[in-house]
């Protein structure tokens, strides 16, 4: 799913050859070991496929049992067991192939990668008075003219940490305040918005000076969720 779409397509064609080609060489080696080969002539002699004359009428047969063509000039006969059991083994093959690959085909289509593209954030957080509150804040923006809707806004900050025991976490997950308690986490990205965490109590900078904010090694996280406004 995650390949580029050349070796996509290029999966996708040899998927089908690969199989239609191992199956055509399985009925050409039946027909080879039944002597159906040697018996063209023979109108008496019952071969197991009809008018499979080589390995190029086999490979035919095996492309129109897969893909349910049946044309109807090469048909399987039913003096032949092994052949029935490899027709139904095809059969399932097939169809698993063309379920894995059909599915494959419509997630590498439907990936929003494209329209995450058009989603901004600010390069820089600042913290700033807001409302005579200490507040952290950032922007995000939608460039596209096509809204999300129900879009939600979370933030986690991400550090290393050392619990009273001496455990030592490296990769500590707390939750940043946005507005869920106001319900100002719920966003209508019309324009770009300023979300702001406040520093109060509750926040993980409360305790935390300027000095040791600029020496701190640790990552601030933001998930933006929503629906695309066409679907």
């Amino acid at each position: 799913v995650d390949l580029k779409w050349r070796f996509s397509l290029l999966v996708f064609i040899l998927a089908y050859a690969v199989t239609w080609l191992f199956f055509g060489l399985i009925w050409w080696f039946i027909a080879y070991c039944r002597g159906d080969l040697d018996h063209l002539e023979d109108h008496a002699w019952t071969p197991c496929v009809n008018n499979l004359n080589g390995f190029v009428s086999a490979f035919l047969f095996s492309i129109e049992t897969e893909t349910t063509i049946g044309y109807g000039h090469r048909v399987i006969t039913d003096k032949c067991p092994e052949g029935i059991v490899l027709l139904l083994l095809q059969a399932i093959l097939g169809s698993m192939v063309n379920a894995f690959m059909v599915g494959c085909m419509f997630v590498k289509i439907s990936q929003p990668n494209k329209r995450a593209e058009t989603l901004v954030f600010s390069s820089h957080a600042v913290v700033s008075l807001r409302d005579d509150r200490l507040c952290l804040m950032f922007r995000v923006g939608d460039l596209r003219d096509s809204h999300i809707v129900e879009a939600s806004i979370r933030a986690k900050l991400i550090k290393s940490k050392q619990t009273q025991e001496g455990e030592f976490i490296p990769l500590d997950q707390t939750d940043l305040s946005v507005g869920f308690e106001t319900g100002d986490d719920r966003l209508f990205l019309v324009s770009p918005l300023i979300i702001s965490h406040e520093i109060d109590e509750r926040s993980p900078f409360w305790d935390v000076s300027r000095q040791q904010l600029e020496k701190d090694d640790f990552e601030i996280v933001v998930i933006l969720e929503g629906m695309v406004e066409a679907t």
